[in-house]
């Protein structure tokens, strides 16, 4: 893994691991997360391959994706204080975060390092994967999504907790 890959990976796990602990729901919670899985994919994805089962091996990450994003979007704490919305993760939805980018980060590690390089051509071979680019695509779109999920779950909770004119509204001053 390069520098870049293991600061981004490492950043995205830190966004949830800064929500354990309250604090304001504000555009932050938002653009900083959206803003690195935009990185990622500007960096990552040059095309989506189509070849074989490539569209499947896509889609299949890509909804584990979003699985694990509205999961830990839904166990994300949403409360009102003082006029504010405050959010803070919980544990599952931690652990949801950390395992959707451990197992990217573990992957790409066992490919590299660990000998997993001919296990995974195998696999490709045997399932009409047409080569490294549709793995590539596959993890990225899983973190995207994840990511994405995730942010909106978070943003849709905090819109419904915002519906009467009196209510407070995301903290535009933080």
């Amino acid at each position: 893994m390069t520098t870049t890959e293991w600061i981004t990976d490492i950043a995205l796990v830190l966004v949830v691991f800064r929500q354990l602990r309250e604090g304001r729901l504000d555009h932050k919670t938002f653009l900083i997360p959206l803003g690195i899985v935009a990185f990622v994919a500007y960096s990552y994805l040059d095309s989506v391959p189509t070849g074989g089962n490539d569209l499947v091996l896509i889609a299949a990450l890509t909804a584990v994706g979003a699985a694990l994003g509205v999961a830990g979007g839904a166990y994300t704490r949403i409360r009102t204080l003082g006029g504010h919305l405050m959010i803070k993760a919980g544990a599952v939805s931690a652990i949801l975060w950390v395992l959707g980018m451990g197992a990217r980060m573990g992957f790409q590690l066992w490919v590299e390092h660990g000998g997993g390089a001919d296990d995974v051509a195998r696999f490709s071979i045997a399932h009409h994967i047409t080569g490294d680019q549709a793995w590539v695509t596959a993890f990225v779109l899983m973190a995207v999504t994840e990511v994405v999920a995730r942010v909106g779950t978070i943003y849709l909770r905090s819109r419904a907790r915002t519906v009467s004119p009196a209510a407070p509204v995301l903290d535009r001053t933080a």
